[in-house]
């Protein structure tokens, strides 16, 4: 029995190893252009990826392992971010930025699935990006793709919603400290406005250690408390659209296992069950794995597919974000000026 599955694993391995080292190679150059250029990886990631979207043509010998790293490595890496934030972090925080993280939020989901079905796109379109809008950009954006239901438009929309959240955030990485310094805010506030609203974790903290070291710590607890909250919406997600699917086909968990991962490590890492050294090497490869799925995400679109999804669906994510950043604008005025 023992022989039989190894050999099945080997098998496997053989079939999934030409896409994965294919998509691994992507990774391994959009975070050299990265490091050496200053351009965001998730972004460098996709159009790479774009690029080699040949290997993913029916009957090439890549395909398998690029699924397998859209699909099995984005999960796990999703799930190992859970060691970055911690209940003592989330039960310190203060009322007026728990009700600005959880408002915001809140109320970017809920205007994402308001305004698509006006602008003409159906409200799971709405769910995605206003989504990765209100939680975290690009992970969000993946994390919420893989528990919606299959359709012809589903990778092409999450690539669409990566590299838009990805182009905002870095936009707003450098506009957002201008506006906070024009309007006065203090270290605190200003970690609090970036933190609440700027999409990627990468420009939260490019944005907040560029201010201080104090904004930067701010920024960074903040926005791990808007991450922390895609354990809840994915569960509901999941509940949700659990029981569409297609005729024949199994049913699936309600709550994914990378959801459930995500959870037990958030528990595992606040009390010390795992040792800080190997919280730090898990969360270095999740960031990697991160990398790689999108890498392999950005091989399975091409840029006719991409060109497919209109005006109105740049007109909804822009807007979400400009929405997201004058609530959390007022609320910071209000409550910590």
């Amino acid at each position: 029995m023992n022989s039989i599955t190894d050999l099945a694993v080997t098998r496997k391995a053989q079939i999934v190893f030409p896409g994965l080292i294919s998509a691994v190679t992507v990774a391994l150059a959009a975070r050299f252009i990265s490091e050496h250029y200053g351009a965001p990886v998730m972004l460098m990631a996709l159009l790479i990826g774009m690029a080699f979207s040949f290997l993913t043509e029916d009957g090439n010998k890549c395909l398998e392992g690029i699924e397998f790293a859209s699909k099995k490595l984005l999960r796990i890496g999703v799930a190992l971010l859970g060691l970055g934030i911690t209940v003592q972090q989330i039960a310190s925080t203060g009322h007026e930025v728990l009700l600005i993280t959880l408002g915001g939020v809140a109320l970017t989901i809920a205007l994402g699935l308001a305004l698509s079905p006006v602008l003409g796109r159906r409200t799971r379109f709405g769910l995605l990006t206003g989504g990765a809008v209100a939680i975290c950009g690009a992970s969000a954006a993946l994390a919420i793709s893989s528990v919606l239901p299959k359709s012809e438009t589903l990778e092409r929309d999450t690539v669409f919603t990566v590299i838009a959240v990805t182009a905002l955030s870095t936009l707003a990485m450098i506009t957002y400290p201008i506006i906070a310094t024009y309007l006065g805010f203090s270290e605190i506030a200003t970690g609090v406005f970036f933190g609440a609203t700027i999409h990627d974790v990468a420009q939260v903290v490019g944005a907040g250690y560029s201010v201080s070291d104090l904004t930067g710590e701010t920024a960074t607890f903040v926005k791990l408390l808007r991450v922390a909250l895609l354990v809840p919406i994915v569960v509901v997600l999941s509940l949700i659209f659990s029981g569409q699917q297609r005729s024949g086909e199994k049913r699936k968990l309600p709550i994914p296992f990378f959801v459930l991962g995500f959870a037990v490590l958030v528990v595992a890492g606040s009390y010390g069950f795992v040792p800080e050294i190997v919280k730090v090497a898990l969360l270095d490869i999740s960031r990697w794995f991160l990398v790689i799925a999108i890498s392999a995400l950005g091989m399975k679109t091409s840029l006719k597919k991409l060109g497919d999804v209109g005006a109105s669906a740049i007109t909804l994510i822009c807007s979400l974000t400009v929405l997201l950043a004058g609530f959390a604008l007022i609320m910071i005025s209000l409550t910590m000026t």
